[in-house]
């Protein structure tokens, strides 16, 4: 059969009468240019969902379409690209909303306490968009922190256990929010930041700092909250912080979602 003759499926008439949400392609790998506060650019690897909203005439939608528009847009990821990248989703696949979620590794350079050797710090970043109309952006940051237990600190004799914790920070914003700050909030609200690299000087200071400073993951959430009250920009928030605990068995968690103004 000639290529030109080849039937359109995906575009064959649907008599079961059912509209479905969301249709398209998940869990694409992609290579992403993002912005970065320092560097204006900084490459990265996405993972991406691309969906649209399927009429009930339609049998399917043309998954190849989805990834031509990103093709088009060359992995460029930011506020403003998004929403085109949206817009371009809707006329190709002739539908009235459109998603695009993106997932992925952002680098920090960071120096350590004392030292001062660099060394870059691993962060998990996600934008969340939606267009139908109206465009709606989610910017969410994930950052690795260490939280000390107050209590723990106050009813011992000496010492305290301390775990790894999970800060994860979302806004919708009116002007752009820097990844790089939200990840300074989260290490601000902690009882020490990690990193990747650390001589024997900064350990010491880093298990210092955290004795000092011993937080429960409702502290955290609370600390970057009032943080976020402050700023302008943003408009809406949600924050989620687990805690790994190392002496039970199970997670400490904390959430708080608020809509600023209302």
């Amino acid at each position: 059969m000639p290529y030109k003759n080849l039937p359109d499926v995906q575009n064959q008439r649907d008599d079961r009468h059912i509209f479905i949400d969301k249709v398209g392609v998940s869990d694409l790998t992609y290579p992403i240019v993002v912005l970065d506060k320092s560097n204006k650019f900084q490459h990265t690897v996405g993972k991406i969902n691309m969906y649209v909203d399927l009429p009930e005439d339609f049998r399917g939608t043309h998954m190849s379409r989805f990834v031509e528009v990103l093709n088009v847009h060359r992995g460029k990821m930011t506020v403003k690209n998004m929403e085109k990248i949206l817009d371009d989703m809707r006329s190709r696949l002739n539908a009235q909303t459109a998603h695009l979620e993106v997932e992925f590794d952002y680098f920090v350079l960071r120096k350590a306490p004392v030292s001062k050797i660099e060394s870059y710090t691993p962060y998990r970043a996600k934008f969340i968009s939606k267009k139908d109309g109206n465009f709606d952006f989610v910017l969410e940051v994930t950052v690795p922190i260490q939280t000390l237990c107050p209590c723990s600190k106050e009813i011992s004799e000496y010492g305290a256990h301390n775990q790894r914790a999970i800060a994860n920070i979302s806004v919708r914003m009116k002007k752009i929010v820097w990844i790089e700050e939200l990840i300074d909030i989260a290490e601000e609200a902690s009882s020490s930041p990690l990193f990747t690299l650390l001589k024997r000087e900064d350990e010491k200071y880093v298990t210092e700092h955290a004795y000092e400073k011993p937080r429960f993951v409702e502290d955290v959430v609370r600390d970057i909250a009032l943080q976020l009250e402050k700023d302008d920009r943003v408009t809406w928030y949600r924050l989620k912080v687990t805690s790994h605990e190392s002496i039970h068995t199970h997670n400490a968690y904390a959430c708080l979602e608020k809509r600023k103004g209302g």
